[in-house]
């Protein structure tokens, strides 16, 4: 079925454009594409089907979210972003961190995701804690990802090979080191390091590990491992289906009515 995206005017799409270049700019010479797409990951994550809740809706810009415990350092993100944002006070908050995300991808060297404009500010953070907490396993990220968000397993684990780019900070997260050699890059290297087991310097949290040992994420593993292309392919659709939860309206199907 169609998805039914929001209408946005020429002008706002020469905004977009233009605030792309930006952003292009900034994260190129920042060296800042992990914290922009953690941004936009957890601006997004949050949302629930159930109560059509959270999601992707510009309110990172909060402090209150920002101080979420699973935010620690997302504030630097915001800041950064800021002198660029007043550039173009057209582009709501909520297109513009999951602009900034889709540009992170994309100048490291990975897919191209999908974006359409058109999502909207909410004035309210939503509560606390419906992040994906890394010290757990398989039935959580389910939890997290299909029953609250509506993902899929497929999405799971492509969205996991985003973790090839940046590193954990022991005082944000409690864990320290990249996930690969080369967290800058953008490619399929998460999937083959966590196929050769840990290495010194590299991270693997528990959700990583947790995606070896489930009949369904395995077997994605060893592709996305074995096939960049497909990885990407995946990915690309993965992070779209995230930066729009809640934001895209599927229509209902017309059934004809019959005398």
């Amino acid at each position: 079925m169609e998805k039914c995206y929001p209408t946005v005017s020429e002008e706002y799409k020469k905004a977009i454009d233009k605030a792309k270049r930006k952003l292009r700019g900034l994260i190129a010479e920042k060296n800042c594409a992990p914290i922009m797409l953690r941004l936009a990951w957890h601006s997004a994550g949050t949302y629930d089907v159930t109560t059509k809740t959270g999601g992707p809706f510009g309110t990172m810009r909060h402090k209150l979210e920002q101080g979420h415990a699973a935010n620690n350092g997302l504030e630097i993100a915001v800041r950064l972003l800021e002198p660029i944002k007043e550039q173009f006070p057209i582009i709501s908050y909520a297109d513009f961190y999951q602009l900034a995300g889709v540009v992170a991808v994309e100048i490291t060297g990975g897919p191209d995701v999908p974006f359409h404009p058109g999502r909207e500010d909410k004035p309210e953070p939503p509560v606390e804690g419906r992040l994906p907490d890394a010290t757990k396993g398989t039935d959580h990220l389910r939890d997290v990802f299909v029953k609250h968000m509506g993902l899929t397993d497929k999405d799971i684990v492509a969205l996991s090979g985003g973790h090839t780019l940046g590193r954990c900070h022991k005082e944000r997260s409690g864990f320290e080191g990249p996930w690969t050699a080369n967290p800058l890059i953008f490619d399929n290297s998460y999937f083959t390091e966590l196929l050769t087991g840990e290495k010194e310097g590299l991270l693997q949290l528990p959700s990583d590990k947790a995606l070896l040992n489930d009949p369904v994420f395995r077997p994605l593993v060893e592709k996305y491992a074995a096939d960049e292309d497909a990885f990407f392919a995946d990915y690309a659709e993965a992070h779209m289906k995230l930066s729009e939860l809640g934001a895209i309206e599927v229509p209902f199907l017309m059934v004809p009515m019959h005398p």
